[in-house]
């Protein structure tokens, strides 16, 4: 299936034998935000182009914690938290950034995603319990993520990636034109606490100001203040989107793997007792 739908009360069985790749795109689904109305075309195109075919549902933030809670958000393949803040629910996006941190699930944080991917990294990995978001807690007298001294709504600009890095591995070059539509971004004042902790902030601007970030050791775990859905007009995926849809395919069959064992192991189980 390509084609995003709505997150189902169960989950159909996976297929040992071809695993399709279940995305949870988490975020407040709107026509307004052109991000969101990029994702059919970017199923089609990574399934057509790439033969990664995603399984896709929206999860809204104010669902999320009881997604997370149940269990439902640890079964996907990949989860990516997309633009259109201010969310519905901060909390619902943070739950499900936790679940796919802990987890080990595949998971892309883009414009918004990026800025709680480093909140939720600050709050339950490094201990800042009282840092903030200024779209959500504008009077908060401890912002992680700021106003922008400009803003780069319609912006387009250089990222360097660090050598060695996961970015550089996707983006195929240590250089790379991107697109951003948003007016928040780290500040920089817990940044070296951040990094500490095992966070990577590996993509800068020309100014030095942090745009990606990663977390090694995690299979795969990308957050990028640009929008690569928005590059080109969709057709071509952008290799953010593509590595994203990479991962989750062999985090599906992985899956698939662990399953057939088990059904192996019990079928050599069962012939033994017999």
């Amino acid at each position: 299936m390509t084609t995003a739908q709505a997150a189902p009360a169960a989950l159909p069985p996976l297929s040992p034998v071809a695993p399709v790749a279940r995305i949870a795109l988490v975020g407040d689904r709107s026509p307004h935000v052109k991000s969101h109305t990029r994702i059919p075309l970017l199923l089609d195109a990574l399934a057509a182009r790439e033969g990664l075919v995603l399984d896709a549902y929206w999860i809204p933030t104010a669902d999320a914690c009881a997604e997370a809670e149940a269990g439902t958000l640890a079964r996907f393949d990949a989860v990516w938290v997309l633009p259109g803040s201010p969310y519905a629910s901060e909390a619902g996006a943070l739950a499900a950034i936790r679940v796919a941190r802990e987890e080990g699930i595949p998971f892309l944080g883009t414009c918004g995603g990026f800025q709680h991917a480093l909140l939720e990294y600050a709050r339950a990995v490094c201990g800042l319990t009282g840092v903030a978001h200024a779209e959500n807690d504008p009077d908060a007298d401890d912002l992680l993520i700021a106003p922008l001294a400009c803003s780069l709504v319609g912006h387009e600009g250089v990222v360097r990636a660090q050598p060695g890095s996961l970015a550089e591995s996707v983006l195929g070059a240590e250089r790379s034109m991107e697109r951003y539509h948003c007016n928040y971004g780290p500040a920089p004042r817990h940044l070296p606490e951040l990094t500490a902790h095992g966070l990577r902030l590996s993509g800068h601007d020309e100014e030095g100001q942090v745009r990606m970030a990663e977390l090694p050791g995690h299979p795969f775990f990308l957050a990028t203040l640009f929008q690569p859905e928005l590059a080109g007009d969709g057709t071509r995926p952008h290799p953010v989107v593509r590595a994203l849809a990479a991962a989750a395919v062999a985090h599906a069959a992985r899956r698939a793997d662990g399953v057939v064992a088990r059904l192996a192991a019990s079928l050599a189980g069962s012939r033994a007792a017999g």
